[in-house]
């Protein structure tokens, strides 16, 4: 079965065209057009400019990914796209685009969940790869996927913060979520505080990396005076919101708030990013605001792990592609659940991509009772902003 599937969820246009047989996965093409240099000036998102990117982007990139995939419409066997949650006019430019497609190419046509497609993005097994010609074959690994359940998943993103269990396929429940702030908002506020620009994940992360080495600087003999002032060199004390409550739930509003009058209380507010003793208190802010994050959200799910002994534990979502959560959740995994599997996707499919849409697809159109009535899904398909996961 070939799929070629959508993603305009948020502010990358994105087309994958992936063939599944027998359980094994081949993409043959998996296209991202970004539009982060557009928003950033903005600070973050605006969704009717993101739209109207989606709309000059999308027929391009759907025929650079056939072209890539050496295929034709004809050979398309199910659409799929993104139907939700996100924003509503990124939304809407996918999901008619991919309902004209399914009606003109007369092919059947599946919505998924943007947060399933995340979650789904563990189920390529990063191991398992070789080149044949142009194409990246990725296995399933069927073994794996038989075997994987039950499934504690923490899904990180720009617009949620999740636990969620899974006990078979496509099933899922939300033991902890965020009560306010996502975990990805958060560092895109945090990283505005301190100057660092959009997106903030990566800025937070590489900045974060920084703060070892400008504390491993002989300041005398590289003549920084400023360095040898103490504020330059204390670490800030954040918090770690809501770390010791009796459920799942997280809470990062106040930790971005924390941050905010952390920075304003600074003696050297406000801070210079040219300033040497700037640079090395904003790196020290980064990594403690990075730590803090990482410490609650592992705490958790370690937590959460321990009280319904999943077999495997996946991180999903955009913020999964940070090096220290990745790093330190194994490592607490392996500590004190050593006979848990851990999955994590591969960089390039954390982040917002259409091959974890076609894999859930996948999934969901096995399913299916009833294949046929996807042929006229063109007519009934919906998009909704604030689509449940369930």
């Amino acid at each position: 079965m070939v799929i070629l599937s959508l993603e305009t969820s948020c502010d990358e246009t994105a087309c994958a065209i992936l063939e599944e047989k027998n359980g094994a996965f081949s993409v043959l093409a998996n296209i991202v057009s970004s539009q982060i240099s557009l928003h950033a000036k903005w600070g973050g998102v605006v969704p009717n400019l993101a739209a109207r990117e989606h709309l000059k982007n999308i027929m391009p990139v759907i025929d650079e990914a056939l072209t890539k995939a050496h295929l034709t419409s004809k050979d398309v066997d199910l659409i799929a796209v993104t139907n939700g949650p996100g924003l509503i006019p990124a939304l809407l430019i996918g999901v008619e685009t991919a309902k004209t497609l399914s009606y003109l190419w007369k092919k059947p046509l599946i919505g998924i969940h943007h947060i399933e497609g995340h979650i789904y993005a563990n189920f390529i097994d990063n191991n398992q790869r070789s080149k044949i010609k142009d194409q990246e074959k990725i296995n399933s690994c069927s073994l794996f996927i038989d075997h994987c359940f039950p499934v504690l998943c923490l899904v990180v993103s720009g617009g949620h913060t999740q636990l969620v269990l899974m006990k078979k396929h496509l099933s899922y429940e939300i033991i902890g979520e965020t009560q306010d702030d996502a975990v990805g908002e958060a560092f895109d506020k945090v990283a505005r505080i301190l100057g660092l620009g959009y997106p903030g994940g990566p800025a937070i992360s590489a900045t974060a990396e920084m703060a070892a080495d400008y504390r491993g600087l002989n300041a005398d003999k590289r003549g920084h005076k400023k360095l040898q002032r103490k504020s330059a060199w204390q670490l800030p004390k954040l918090p770690r919101p809501m770390i010791k409550s009796d459920n799942f739930n997280f809470s990062f509003s106040g930790l971005k708030t924390a941050v905010l009058y952390s920075v304003k209380k600074n003696p050297d507010y406000p801070l210079r990013p040219r300033s040497e003793a700037s640079k090395l208190q904003i790196a020290n802010y980064c990594y403690e605001f990075q730590q803090a994050v990482c410490d609650v959200l592992i705490s958790k799910t370690i937590r959460a792990a321990k009280k319904y002994n999943p077999k495997t534990i996946m991180l999903a979502g955009g913020v999964s592609a940070n090096t220290e959560l990745r790093k330190q959740l194994g490592e607490a995994i392996k500590k004190d659940l050593p006979d848990t599997a851990y999955r994590i996707p591969e960089t390039k499919y954390s982040i917002d991509n259409a091959t974890m849409i076609a894999i859930a697809a996948s999934f969901r159109y096995k399913l299916k009772k009833n294949t046929r009535k996807l042929k006229n899904n063109w007519k009934n398909l919906e998009t909704n902003a604030n689509l449940k996961l369930k």
